[in-house]
């Protein structure tokens, strides 16, 4: 699995994405998934420019509905993040239940589960950064509900790995799984796995029914478990030039989007801050993404620091960038994001939020 960097190729990934066969095939290995992800999640496209493209395509709304769904639960766990801040890294809703530690365990981290499947997607988020959604949902399940983890250490450890890390939508679906964010825990089975994965394994763990799965005991090659170490490789600083007669756009892993203010003057600056990169920890691989995905921006220049130490540098001229829960400390101009519809804050469900969004976008 690779992903492109250059945003013609991404348009033509997009050009080519036939999202009829979607809400068939979506939960299994090989559905008919967009791979969009990466960039929607980089801020170099958005979930409205995905959606406006499909209905110039004159695809029928109730035909593509679940994918344009799976568009608005990514800006709704964006809503959340926005309305109700660093609250979506605590226990969001309910306590979690039948916790043992706030580890991982060391099964999961060299990817020796015993499941086949999950063992393979495991090595494959770490040679990728891709992981497929169901797969997510099995690993979060073994995490935390078989392997009895609190939930916030091993959806930092996936979102380390993630080329479309997004820690909304990482951290609130993990919280999903683990019945913190949910009315009930989510719970895989053997039988699921093979159903949707194309195995055949028998005799594991998870070989048996939903209810006793739910109730048994960490299986013992869950038992031992580790805190990962989460190395950062940030590139070398270089020195940049400023014109101090033009306006500074701010973009960083949450924004390269090549279009935004594209025909203005302006000093483009790549912020990647290394206090919020420890809190929110990213591979090499996806900074290295993140790097490639910039050389769309022209004349796009890289600053190491935060964002008070590269104000300093700065002219007095107006200096802009896209609104985000982790641009608080950013002064500026902030504009907003492109969402796919106008409903924002706060909905406990996202169906209530769904009803509004989409009585605004169906035609």
């Amino acid at each position: 699995m690779t992903f492109a960097h250059s945003y013609t190729q991404i348009i033509k990934q997009l050009e080519r994405f036939n999202p009829l066969t979607y809400a068939k095939t979506r939960n299994f290995k090989n559905g008919a998934l967009s791979y969009l992800s990466p960039y929607i999640s980089r801020g170099v496209i958005s979930t409205r420019l995905v959606f406006e493209h499909l209905k110039e395509k004159n695809y029928p709304f109730a035909k593509i509905e679940k994918y344009v769904q799976e568009l608005a639960w990514r800006d709704y766990w964006q809503q959340i993040w926005v309305s109700k801040g660093e609250s979506i890294n605590e226990d969001f809703k309910n306590k979690q239940s039948d916790v043992l530690h706030d580890q991982i365990p060391v099964a999961i981290l060299q990817g020796e589960t015993g499941i086949e499947e999950v063992d393979k997607a495991i090595r494959q988020l770490k040679e990728t950064g891709y992981m497929h959604n169901h797969m997510r949902m099995y690993l979060a399940a073994l995490a935390c509900n078989n392997g009895k983890s609190h939930w916030n250490l091993p959806a930092k450890w996936m979102y380390y790995y993630l080329l479309d890390a997004d820690w909304a939508s990482n951290s609130l679906s993990w919280q999903w799984v683990a019945g913190t964010n949910s009315n009930k825990k989510y719970i895989a089975n053997q039988e699921n796995i093979n159903k949707y994965f194309n195995s055949t394994q028998e005799g594991t763990f998870l070989d048996k029914g939903y209810e006793e799965i739910a109730t048994m005991a960490c299986p013992s090659v869950l038992e031992q478990t580790a805190v990962p170490s989460f190395e950062i490789n940030l590139p070398k600083p270089n020195s940049f030039e400023l014109d101090h007669s033009q306006v500074t756009l701010i973009y960083n892993e949450y924004n390269l989007d090549p279009l935004w203010r594209a025909k203005e003057k302006a000093n483009r600056i790549l912020l990647l801050d290394p206090n919020r990169l420890r809190e929110y920890p990213m591979s090499k691989q996806s900074i290295d993404f993140i790097l490639k995905l910039g050389n769309n921006i022209p004349g796009l220049q890289i600053f190491i620091g935060d964002f008070d130490t590269l104000q300093a540098s700065l002219s007095p001229n107006e200096v802009y960038f896209k609104e985000h829960p982790l641009n608080v400390n950013y002064k500026g101009v902030p504009d907003d994001r492109d969402w796919l519809c106008s409903v924002k804050g706060y909905y406990p469900s996202f169906f209530a939020f769904w009803k509004k969004c989409k009585k605004e976008i169906q035609y």
